[in-house]
């Protein structure tokens, strides 16, 4: 099954990026439940022949939609070990703890948080989003006063129009209701206007409300811009509010000297989410919620109850817990995998790998300014790359033209960027996040949308 997986992973380029799923394959799934035993190898051979073939590709280089990493093989190796493991990180006195405190201290060492911060391994950035929201949410009222503040309508927080759709979710889910959500616009460069937030902030609080959040974003999902995060630093300061920093992909360009300038001050934030599963390359899942206040992170979830007794020998030693900073008890040795690969691969050669990305993204950029048929939609930030054919002088929609581009070049295989949308127009979206990308892959996708986009 290992070698499997690695002649799979040397040999992606041979193949499509994509497939659709054939009708039989699906077909295959009806299957009636497994009631009597089947040999290992026979479950193995329905993977490689109905399930492997047919993932969604972001392990190929020519995969560039959404923002997802491409997996390691140190990492996939660490998850196999953690599998072997099958640890419960909930609690208890065991390594397993170990290995995610000691990432949380190189976590605190690279953000330059205190040594007082928590940090907790999470599914991903729209968990960790949702539990900073949390402890924001505690810090300003508590535990017992929640009722009144939800009812009240009293709580307010903002983030840019940009903002991950999980950040109002999580207003939604934590009570306080998406309406308590300020979006504010942003500027030419995607960031979050500051005088418009300033204005916000003044007119809710003439209004009643209690303003308790402001969340920047490093790395929006649709374009990768970063927001001002020193003047939201300053203003969530002068304000009394918590500030919390989404950064799913764009928070680990710390990694890179030449990118780090640009998340100065991301070490000022109360909270920050990210995800290593992204440009880590860490396989999927893994995401991280850092604190600074490790006390008010830790007095917003923890709930002592009898049969999670701490004592200071056994095995109910070496408190407090991963339990007693977040929603799970059982947890999964999501730490291995990380740990394998920051290990493995070190620091710098991360960095630089994130670094080239952000290379391959100029480098689409001069492609689609040098056709006169593209046409670039938005600044380039970091690795983000919004672009769409022209159509000038069509029949077709432009909006309809650019998204039949994006599933063609999907359906055949040679690339798989997404679309979003720009100022209300469709555009093609090329992230390009996979350590495998090369400057020929972005050639093949850039000659593949003009092919498509003349096409009648």
């Amino acid at each position: 099954m290992l070698d499997d997986m690695l002649d799979h992973i040397q040999g992606l380029r041979s193949g499509p990026v994509w497939r659709p799923i054939p009708t039989e394959v699906r077909a295959a799934f009806d299957a009636p439940l497994p009631v009597k035993p089947s040999a290992l190898d026979a479950v193995h051979d329905d993977f490689l022949r109905n399930v492997l073939p047919y993932g969604v590709g972001n392990l190929h280089p020519s995969f560039m939609g959404w923002v997802q990493g491409g997996g390691n093989i140190a990492g996939m190796l660490g998850e196999m070990l953690a599998g072997g493991l099958n640890a419960n990180l909930g609690g208890r006195d065991q390594a397993p703890l170990e290995v995610e405190r000691q990432i949380l201290r190189w976590m605190r060492e690279i953000f330059h948080f205190p040594s007082t911060a928590t940090g907790l391994f999470v599914t991903g950035s729209s968990m960790a989003n949702f539990m900073g929201l949390l402890v924001a949410r505690h810090a300003a009222v508590g535990k017992t006063p929640l009722g009144k503040a939800v009812a009240d309508g009293e709580l307010v927080a903002y983030a840019s129009v940009a903002v991950h759709g999980c950040v109002p979710q999580a207003m939604d889910l934590s009570g306080l209701g998406r309406a308590a959500m300020r979006l504010i616009p942003v500027d030419a460069n995607g960031r979050m206007r500051i005088d418009l937030l300033e204005a916000a902030i003044a007119a809710d609080r003439a209004d009643g409300h209690r303003p308790f959040l402001v969340a920047g974003t490093v790395g929006t999902v649709d374009t990768g811009a970063i927001d001002d995060l020193h003047s939201l630093a300053d203003i969530a300061e002068r304000n009394d509010m918590w500030y919390h920093v989404d950064g799913a992909f764009g928070a680990l360009a710390i990694l890179s000297p030449s990118l780090a300038p640009l998340l100065d001050g991301i070490e000022r934030a109360d909270s920050l989410a990210f995800d290593f599963h992204k440009w880590a390359q860490v396989p999927y899942d893994a995401g991280f919620l850092l604190v600074r206040d490790g006390r008010e992170h830790e007095n917003t979830f923890m709930a002592p109850e009898a049969y999670l007794r701490r004592e200071t020998r056994g095995m109910a030693a070496n408190s407090p817990w991963p339990c007693d900073f977040g929603i799970d008890l059982s947890r999964g040795f999501r730490a291995l995998k990380t740990w394998f690969t920051l290990r493995t691969y070190g620091l710098e050669r991360i960095g630089a790998m994130i670094e080239n990305t952000c290379a391959l993204a100029r480098h689409l950029e001069a492609r689609v300014s040098a056709e006169s048929e593209l046409e670039l939609m938005a600044p380039v930030a970091l690795n983000i790359v919004c672009f769409r054919y022209r159509g000038d002088n069509r029949v077709e929609d432009t909006n309809a033209l650019n998204a039949r581009i994006v599933v063609e070049l999907q359906e055949s295989g040679i690339a798989a960027p997404s679309t979003t949308e720009i100022d209300g127009q469709l555009v093609i979206r090329a992230a390009i996040v996979n350590h495998r990308t090369e400057p020929r892959d972005i050639d093949e996708m850039v000659d593949a949308v003009l092919d498509l986009g003349r096409r009648p």
